[in-house]
């Protein structure tokens, strides 16, 4: 079973100006119910604005929920921070602490949005408004769900505002592997940061991921794992630098999961960067990665929890 987090708020009319899309976010679902996997689907409630104002800067967390956002941060984010975006990243980041609450009942469970790891302090970045990584661990540690968060960051570009929103955390563990020389320019630091040369493909990322990740886990003993899954590291992505093939990106998923579960961890996804020119290709790929998250969870039983 895969339990999916969706809300008809992920999509979002085509910004005047940028030139990100939302309708991948409705593709995505798509794919899912026509896999034939079984499917759970839940919505979201928006973020409580106090869980946005512990990890972002009130100020700016205001200019969103008022559409004020300055042009320049505006320029920064990728398009225009409307109404109707800040309906869409209150729900997205609800969508991410509400896959972390299911995963915790059920091994694994993932937001078909989110992943917004370029989101800073006090503006947005890369197409990311509020960080829900940063939202979702600061809120498990506040509320007592968790003790350690550790935040596995596969996405092609660096998590650099989830390393700055939480850098100096000994709560929050950030492991960003990522193309050396793609966005951002300017990296932040990460507690561990793997940084890939161009043209990397399925042996050689694997093998670095393997090299560090189980050590992390076991070191760290995290309470939870939130995983940013993008699939943008895969050879057809339109801003990637890697190479990994539909093969090893399933592999790197099965490994991600299986490092998490074995050792009795809930693990939560969210759906992170993808970008193309078909958009339904784009869709499947993440589509594919929550299936195979879903199917690798599948081989441990759910009284494994919290072992």
């Amino acid at each position: 079973m895969l339990h999916v987090v969706h809300h008809v708020d992920y999509m979002a009319p085509t910004p005047e100006r940028g030139t990100f899309r939302f309708d991948k976010y409705q593709l995505v679902m798509i794919a899912l119910r026509e896999s034939g996997y079984p499917l759970t689907e839940h919505a979201p409630d928006p973020c409580p604005r106090e869980w946005l104002e512990a990890v972002h800067d009130p100020r700016y967390v205001e200019q969103v929920f008022t559409a004020s956002v300055p042009r320049e941060k505006e320029r920064s984010i990728g398009f225009p921070v409307t109404q109707r975006i800040a309906a869409r990243v209150r729900h997205t980041n609800g969508g991410t602490w509400l896959a972390a609450q299911l995963a915790m009942k059920h091994g694994y469970a993932a937001n078909s949005a989110a992943g917004s790891h370029h989101a800073l302090h006090d503006t947005g970045a890369g197409y990311c408004v509020f960080n829900d990584l940063a939202v979702t661990a600061n809120r498990l540690i506040a509320q007592g769900d968790a003790g350690h968060v550790l935040i596995v960051d596969c996405d092609v570009h660096q998590g650099d505002g989830t390393a700055s929103l939480c850098a100096g955390r000994e709560d929050i563990f950030t492991l960003s592997i990522h193309a050396e020389k793609n966005f951002p320019a300017r990296k932040a630091r990460s507690c561990c940061d793997i940084a890939l040369p161009d043209g990397t493909g399925d042996a050689d990322y694997l093998a670095a991921l393997r090299d560090y990740l189980p050590a992390i886990i076991d070191d760290f003993e995290p309470d939870i794992v939130l995983y940013q899954a993008g699939i943008d590291a895969h050879e057809g992505d339109r801003l990637g630098r890697l190479a990994l093939t539909s093969q090893g990106l399933a592999a790197r998923d099965r490994l991600v999961i299986g490092e998490a579960r074995s050792r009795g961890l809930p693990i939560a996804s969210a759906l992170g960067g993808g970008y193309g020119t078909d958009q339904r290709e784009v869709a499947d790929r993440h589509a594919a990665s929550m299936l195979a998250c879903a199917k690798a969870n599948a081989l441990y039983p759910v009284e494994s929890l919290g072992r």
